[in-house]
């Protein structure tokens, strides 16, 4: 079987990390949902349902993810829960901005292999 299916699968819970850093108590890990990485250079792509939000440390750390060279940021608009559903993808330009580049499960496997095109050509 080839990625994760189960909608019921636990998630990680970094609360015990909380006040690892005394100075900064609330700094804890952060996850992404999904992640590429070729010949050095990573897509990543953060996953919400319709409605949900992003808390201020995802936020700033995808932000900060996407202004690095060889990294691309997407936001996408979705769920998994029963085969894949996606409504909106956007990718974190390096300026910061969010810029809309697709809406479906058909747009997504596009950007993904535009994206893998474009890093091996770059070798």
């Amino acid at each position: 079987m080839l990625g994760m299916r189960n909608r019921h699968a636990p998630h990680i819970d970094f609360g015990e990390l909380a006040g690892a850093i005394e100075e900064k108590p609330r700094f804890i890990p952060s996850n992404i949902d999904m992640v590429y990485e070729r010949n050095g250079s990573f897509l990543f792509a953060e996953w919400k349902r319709e409605g949900e939000t992003f808390s201020t440390g995802q936020k700033i750390l995808l932000l900060a993810l996407s202004k690095l060279p060889g990294v691309f940021v997407l936001i996408i608009t979705g769920d998994t829960d029963d085969g894949m559903r996606v409504t909106n993808i956007q990718k974190i330009t390096k300026t910061g901005s969010l810029k809309h580049v697709g809406s479906s499960v058909e747009d997504l496997k596009n950007l993904v292999r535009k994206w893998y095109d474009f890093v091996d050509s770059k070798q």
